[in-house]
């Protein structure tokens, strides 16, 4: 057996409507409506379904909890760019500009909030050479 990708992830909400406003305007995801009324936000070839807390599908995480996420999105064009774009939405950053390492070389990142706490990391990769 060889893994190929990842093909979505789970984020257990507190709020759906929020949720999918938030990552609608915010990270210019698409809500989608599938399966029994079910909701998820798509982007690229991957998507994102959303679970109300209280109410996880089956099968479902040991423990589905709102806030407990930390993920890392690689976005096109330069991290001044992101910066801008959150500023603009009103969001305030956890921390970043930051260099780090990301699953095939060097990024930059911006740390945030989702309304649920999960942490949201915005990343470029650095092709000037200076990330670590």
């Amino acid at each position: 057996m060889r893994i190929d990708r990842l093909d979505h992830i789970v984020l257990t909400v507190a709020d759906m409507n929020t949720t999918i406003a938030f990552y609608s305007r915010v990270l210019g995801m698409q809500e989608i409506t599938f399966g029994d009324q079910r909701k998820a936000l798509v982007f690229g070839q991957q998507k994102i379904n959303l679970h109300s807390a209280g109410r996880p599908i089956a099968p479902h995480a040991a423990s589905p909890t709102p806030g407990s996420a930390d993920l890392c999105f690689i976005v096109a064009g330069g991290i001044q760019e992101v910066l801008a774009h959150l500023q603009t939405c009103g969001v305030a950053l956890e921390t970043g500009p930051v260099p780090r390492t990301g699953a095939t070389g060097p990024i930059i990142s911006v740390y945030f909030r989702d309304p649920d706490g999960n942490l949201l990391e915005m990343a470029t990769y650095d092709h000037s050479g200076h990330g670590s």
